[in-house]
């Protein structure tokens, strides 16, 4: 996701969106530690939409 598709969502779905890619990378790091992920450069990827939200969240709330 980019960062200009995020500046363009409000506060409370930029918290949603934080808590869903938390989810999500819960789930990559647990089909990881069990065999069962396919794609391992969706980890990285996820982290970096993690922190690009916060980012965000940060400059508007400023």
């Amino acid at each position: 996701m980019k960062a200009s598709e995020l500046r363009d969502l409000t506060v409370e779905e930029l918290e949603k969106k934080v808590e869903e890619l938390n989810q999500e990378l819960f789930n990559l790091k647990f089909q990881l530690a069990t065999g069962q992920l396919e794609n391992s450069a969706r980890l990285p990827q996820t982290r970096r939409d993690i922190a690009r939200v916060h980012t965000v969240l940060r400059q508007k709330r400023s």
